[in-house]
C-alpha cells in the first residue's frame, strides 16, 4: 500500500548522503552510541536526554538527540 510519497526509513539518509538516524545505536552505551555518531557526522552536536523527557520540535540539522532510559550504575545515597 503506497501513498504516493516517500518518507524516510530509519537508518536511512537525507539528501547530500548523511546518514540521519542510527536504529543500530539501541541498547548501546552513551559513549558507544557518540563515537558512532560522531564516525558518521562529526559535526553533530549530540544531546543526551532522559526517555520520555519533552523536547523541542525546532529541527536543527547539527543536532542529535540521544534518549536514555537506563541506570548505569548502583543508586546510592551519599
Amino acid at each position: 500500500m503506497s501513498s504516493g510519497t516517500s518518507s524516510l526509513v530509519e537508518g536511512s539518509t537525507a539528501t547530500g548522503g548523511n546518514k540521519t538516524s542510527w536504529p543500530e545505536l539501541v541498547g548501546k552505551s552513551v559513549e558507544e552510541a557518540t563515537k558512532v555518531i560522531l564516525k558518521d557526522k562529526p559535526d553533530a552536536n549530540i544531546v543526551v536526554v532522559p526517555a520520555d523527557s519533552p523536547v523541542t520540535m525546532d529541527y536543527r540539522i547539527d543536532r542529535v538527540r540521544l534518549f536514555v532510559d537506563t541506570v548505569a550504575e548502583v543508586p546510592r545515597v551519599g
